[in-house]
């Protein structure tokens, strides 16, 4: 296995995200997938296991995950089960309509998490928030959020005010947290988005585990939503098979806890991705319409946050991108 690492590594060209590169390796019996962590990859994600050990434990209460084929602690890397198909962003990138299917088989996967027994999974971490806790597994999500405004706020202070960040950016969804409902907590992906589907033979395969979590199956549709940015129709579709399929008790009160977990996605986002796509657009890698791309994607984001934090007017494109060229990259804080 070690010999496909190192052809991984000197054919590092495939696909990333934010946490891991993915290359794909021919092999005798067909192409691979060799998962390998990004060195110095900032997180700002809530995380609490090993990808590779959730894979392991979804046996066959989920049907649409690539297979874990081998894991290395030394040197750190993973063989996923290669998947032929087409990611849906990009036969159906936002803006567009997703196959019908998609939307079946979304329902599915959630309702799927129910059933993954908790014993399976790895270790919780210490004084993890117990059974139906809600508020309190919540509150470690924005823990999470606000430890990230707090480590970019000296670097990147002029930026988040020139784009109308405010100083206590958390601070209109804290207080919603003690009213969310208790529901029973369930393994949650956390992160469905059109990058992460490859639609094959009229199916999805869910792929990027490494944000799972254990905790509220609401939390998990609020997500989905804001990345995914369905037509109203598409998300109500959705929403009404997640009602009608969910187990009793995984979706009572997710009226009002719905659009509280939006409204902490759409904050973390704006500063998440202020950050983020301010590294990208002056790394000098990206072409003029990549850049274009992030540009209008960042103004999205901070107008979808800016109606939590009550903006009297929305920003424009022009403007966040002025601002983001002048402030240029700032330096990388210590996260250490």
């Amino acid at each position: 296995m070690l010999d496909l690492y190192n052809t991984a590594i000197q054919a590092r060209n495939g696909a990333s995200g934010f946490y891991n590169d993915n290359i794909r390796v021919d092999t005798p019996s067909g192409p691979v997938i060799v998962r390998i962590p990004i060195a110095g990859a900032d997180t700002m994600d809530l995380r609490i296991w090993p990808e590779q050990d959730v894979l392991a434990a979804l046996g066959p209460q989920v049907a649409h995950a690539p297979r874990l084929l081998h894991v290395s602690q030394e040197p750190q890397f993973q063989v996923h089960e290669f998947i032929a198909g087409d990611v849906l962003d990009g036969i159906a990138p936002r803006g567009n309509r997703v196959p019908p299917a998609v939307l079946g088989d979304v329902v599915e996967l959630f309702v799927q998490l129910t059933t993954v027994p908790l014993d399976r999974l790895p270790e919780l971490p210490p004084s993890w928030p117990a059974d139906a806790d809600t508020p309190a597994f919540a509150r470690r999500l924005s823990d999470v959020t606000g430890r990230v405004y707090d480590t970019f706020r000296e670097p990147y202070q002029s930026l988040f005010t020139a784009l109308g960040i405010p100083e206590d950016p958390l601070a209109p969804v804290l207080g919603r947290w003690s009213e969310l409902t208790p529901r029973p907590f369930a393994l949650v992906h956390a992160d469905v988005h059109r990058k992460n589907m490859i639609y094959r033979d009229g199916h999805v395969v869910f792929l990027d585990w490494e944000l799972a979590l254990w905790g509220d199956p609401v939390y998990e549709l609020a997500v989905h939503f804001h990345k995914m940015s369905y037509y109203d129709d598409e998300r109500q579709a959705v929403l009404d098979g997640w009602v009608k399929n969910m187990p009793a008790g995984y979706s009572q009160g997710w009226e009002q806890d719905l659009d509280t977990y939006l409204a902490h996605e759409r904050v973390k986002s704006a500063i998440v991705d202020t950050v983020r796509y301010t590294q990208l657009l002056t790394g000098g890698r990206l072409s003029t319409a990549e850049e274009d791309q992030l540009i209008g994607k960042l103004t999205r984001k901070l107008n979808a946050a800016g109606e939590i934090w009550e903006w009297s007017s929305p920003v424009s494109t022009a403007y966040v991108e002025t601002r983001v060229r002048q402030n240029g990259r700032p330096c990388k804080p210590s996260t250490t």
